[in-house]
Parts: structure tokens; C-alpha cells; sequence
């Protein structure tokens, strides 16, 4: 059976837990928004750190970070939830270089509690939770608390991310995730990128969508110099990867995750394979799912990083 522990330690200040099962490793931080900072396998890391953590603190995705309460980015200053209109004017939120407010509203700040911290059977596990209350209300109303499982088994890791209201009124569900994949070997215009038959959203020049969709076929080719960032719906398959040189990391989006975006920044040796549970700009155009009081939303997405014979 696989060896499996926990520890707990100080990482760059902050204190981080480490999951471990055989020769695989996750690190988070809860005091930075649960933060993934680490991934390796057999030494190997899988996980990049675009702009480093003093980036997170400044608004900035890096690591392995949960966007929330929408992911990506919205075309406007007001949306719309049943009869519940939200004014985002005059707030403090993270910008893109267009101005749109990108990846909602937690931030290195936000602090989550833990539940959790186990390792038995070969398989390590940590339970956090955030109750979504107070000053992030202003730019969504919508009380809810996000309860985060993640359970390392040596093949791979599995993040289970449930939303439950807390208040009087459904919340809508748009959020997601933006982890940052590097490979240990090679430069990134020689990684493949391995995706299945998918829609393809079209974007505008400010990356919103315009209604438009195309079927797109499998393909594993060479990143090159392309810089992605495109929008895609799920249709049959629900694995997205990365592989050079024998070494491969993946992305199975697994229940509650129709959506993903890839994203690779120009001039630097990371993609980005991000679940989201709704399309860019879901709030503003009214089409995220909602849930009710007494309900719950759950999705699941796996990321396994291997060594190929």
C-alpha cells in the first residue's frame, strides 16, 4: 500500500500544508486563499509560479489558485441575479488591462479554515471551508460557504469544491480554477498539447464571448510560439494534458465542470488548464446555474502528473 502523511510548516511566512503519497506531493496555503503553490512528482515539479506569491498578494493568479465568485472576466459594472441587481462601481476589484473586473473577489487575504488534515489508507486528505460573508457581499450578495476536499492518492490529486447557501437567497455558480502547469523537461514550444473533440467559444479583443461557437477536433500538437487563451465548452472528452520527454500532467474535469479555458502567456514557461463551472461573462449575460437554499452545487476535477515509460 502507498505511503501517505501530512505535514504542516511555515512557507514564505505563511502556514502551508503539505499532502504526500508516495512519491507525489501537494502543497497549499490556507491563509492565502488555499492556495496550491507546489506539485511534485519523485522531486519533479509540475506546478509553475508565474510572478510568484508577491504577485497573489497584488491581485495576480500563480500556482494553483481558486477563482471565485466568478472566474475569468466580466464586460460590465452591473449584473443581474433573479431580482437582485449588483452595482460594481466605485468597488475595489482586480482589473485586466482592458478594465474589466477579472477572477472575481478572493484574494491572497482571504483566510480559509481547516476541517482536516488526515493521511490513512495511502491516501492524504485536507478539508477547508470559507464562509463567503461581510465585506465581499458588496460585489456579491449572494451568502454561501465553499467547502474544499483534496484527497492525494500517489496517482493523483482530486479537488472537490461544494458551494451551499447560507442566506435567503439561490446563488449563482460561476467559479473556477486557474492552476499554472509547467513540464519538468524541455522548453514550452515543445511541449504537446493534448486536447479532445470541443466547442470552441469566440472572444472578442477584450476575451468575452460573442455568441459564436465552432466544433473543434482532437489534437496533440506542439504549443510552438502560439500565445492561447481560448475558451472552450466540454463535449465527449474531459481530459486536457501536457506531455514532453516522458512526462505528462493532465486535467480531468470531472463532474460540474463544462467549461476551460487555455491559457498560454506570451514569454513564459507555463499553460494554464482552468475548469470553470460557467463560461466567461456568465454573471453579466444571466446564463449561470443558480441554487436554492437547502441546496448544494459540487464539482470535481483531477490532475495527475506521470512519468511515462
Amino acid at each position: 500500500m502507498t505511503t501517505a502523511f501530512v505535514r504542516v510548516e511555515r512557507w514564505r511566512g505563511a502556514a502551508a500544508v503539505t499532502l504526500r503519497a508516495g512519491e507525489l506531493e501537494a502543497t497549499l496555503v490556507p491563509e492565502l486563499n488555499l492556495l496550491g503553490t507546489s506539485l511534485r512528482l519523485g522531486g519533479e515539479e509540475f506546478l509553475a509560479l508565474p510572478g510568484g506569491v508577491a504577485g497573489y498578494r497584488r491581485g495576480h493568479t500563480t500556482g494553483l489558485p481558486l477563482l471565485a465568485p466568478w472566474a475569468n472576466r466580466l464586460s460590465g459594472l452591473a449584473y443581474r441575479s433573479g431580482r437582485v441587481r449588483v452595482d460594481l462601481s466605485g468597488l475595489t476589484l482586480h482589473t485586466d488591462d482592458s478594465g474589466l473586473q477579472i477572477h472575481g473577489t478572493l484574494s491572497a487575504r482571504d483566510a480559509w479554515t481547516i476541517a482536516e488534515v488526515s493521511a490513512r489508507r495511502g491516501v492524504a486528505r485536507l478539508d477547508a471551508s470559507l464562509d463567503y460573508d461581510g465585506e465581499l457581499l458588496a460585489a456579491f450578495p449572494f451568502r454561501h460557504r465553499l467547502d474544499v476536499t483534496v484527497l492525494l492518492d500517489g496517482r493523483g490529486v482530486l479537488v472537490t469544491t461544494t458551494l451551499r447557501p447560507t442566506g435567503e437567497r439561490p446563488v449563482p455558480v460561476s467559479f473556477g480554477y486557474h492552476p499554472y502547469f509547467r513540464l519538468p523537461r524541455g522548453p514550452r514550444s515543445r511541449w504537446r498539447l493534448v486536447l479532445p473533440r470541443r466547442t470552441r467559444l469566440e472572444l472578442d479583443p477584450r476575451g468575452i464571448p460573442t455568441g459564436r461557437r465552432t466544433t473543434v477536433t482532437a489534437e496533440a500538437e506542439a504549443i510552438g510560439d502560439r500565445p492561447l487563451d481560448d475558451l472552450f465548452e466540454l463535449r465527449g472528452g474531459r481530459t486536457f494534458a501536457l506531455e514532453l520527454d516522458g512526462r505528462r500532467v493532465s486535467v480531468d474535469f470531472e463532474a460540474g465542470y463544462r467549461f476551460a479555458q487555455v491559457f498560454a502567456p506570451a514569454g513564459k514557461r507555463c499553460v494554464a488548464l482552468e475548469p470553470m463551472t460557467a463560461p466567461t461573462n456568465a454573471l453579466v449575460q444571466g446564463t449561470c446555474r443558480v441554487v436554492a437554499p437547502g441546496e448544494r452545487y459540487t464539482a470535481r476535477f483531477r490532475v495527475r502528473p506521470e512519468r511515462l515509460p
